[in-house]
Order: structure tokens, then C-alpha cells, then sequence
């Protein structure tokens, strides 16, 4: 079952300008080290950035929050599988409001979509409630 879901569009450009004003400011306030380490090995980092960006909306907005109620960007880190299949990891007030919507004996499963089309990068995110174990 669906329990949450939330998409974002944004200019890479504005990325681009923002990284250049502000430099690791900027990146170490917004992105995970993990994070930082995967856009920084990109040919065109800003749109590494972007996708992650938009990610991190996206996700805030399924979780019904926004970045109020304790949930910050550093909450929300973009990972991939082994499969690459990307994902988000949630650590601090992010993830006690995941657990907070994921009913009883379920386990949330959170589906992300990354793309881009210069100069604009998109994300979705949808946060699924599947019975606990099956994986």
C-alpha cells in the first residue's frame, strides 16, 4: 500500500550557480559524505547534484513533512542497491516519521526515480507499506 509519495523538478543551473556562490558550505549542508563522493566522481557533478536534490524533495514530501517536524536534508541520503536500483536512506528525525506513518506489522519500502533532461533533473519518490518479512 501506498503511504506516501512526492516529486520534484528543479534547473540544474540553479544547482551549478549555488555550488560555485557557496562551494562545500552549500554541499556539506545539503548532501550525505556518500553522497559528496559519488556526485564528486561525476563528469557533470551539478547534475549528479540535482537528481539528489530533487531526491531529497521529493522524499520530505511523501513523509508529509516537508523539512519542518525534525526532518533534515541530511536526513535523506540517495543510495543505490547493489542491483544500482537507487534508493533513499533515512537516519534522524527523517526515519522516526517514517516509522511513525508505516502501520503496524508492515515494513516501508521507499521507490525512487532519478532523471534528468538538462537543464532540469526530476525525482519521485513513492514510500509503500509491505507486510513485514517479504521482503
Amino acid at each position: 500500500m501506498i503511504i506516501g509519495l512526492g516529486s520534484d523538478l528543479i534547473d540544474i543551473r540553479r544547482i551549478e550557480r549555488v555550488i560555485e556562490e557557496y562551494g562545500d558550505r552549500f554541499l556539506d549542508r545539503i548532501f550525505t559524505a556518500a553522497e559528496r563522493a559519488k556526485c564528486d566522481r561525476r563528469a557533470n557533478r551539478a547534475a549528479s547534484y540535482a537528481r539528489r536534490f530533487a531526491a531529497k524533495e521529493a522524499c520530505a514530501k511523501a513523509l508529509g513533512t516537508g523539512f519542518r517536524r525534525g526532518v533534515f536534508w541530511r536526513d535523506l541520503g540517495v543510495v543505490n542497491l547493489p542491483s544500482g536500483r537507487p534508493t533513499m536512506r533515512l537516519t534522524g528525525g527523517a526515519l522516526r516519521r517514517l516509522a511513525e506513518i508505516t502501520p503496524a506489522r508492515m515494513t516501508p519500502r521507499l521507490d525512487v526515480s532519478l532523471t534528468d533532461e538538462p537543464p532540469m533533473a526530476q525525482a519521485v519518490v513513492i514510500i509503500s507499506a509491505v507486510p513485514a518479512g517479504s521482503g
